[in-house]
């Protein structure tokens, strides 16, 4: 199975936002962590993109 551009880029914002969601709580910035929350989320998507685009990929070898 090979990793996509989308599914990198996802799980790397994902990390990050998991990051400052968490560095958010420590300090009791809420603005921090509800940016943190965002980007975590937004990486989500940005993986379950590359996910798809991995799955349709090999559909379409197999065809």
């Amino acid at each position: 199975m090979s990793i996509n551009k989308d599914q990198v880029k996802g799980n790397a914002q994902k990390a990050i936002g998991t990051v400052k969601e968490v560095a958010g709580k420590i300090i009791g910035n809420k603005e921090l962590e509800v940016k943190g929350n965002v980007q975590k989320n937004v990486g989500r998507v940005q993986s379950s993109v590359g996910d798809a685009k991995s799955d349709i990929h090999k559909v379409l070898k197999t065809v």
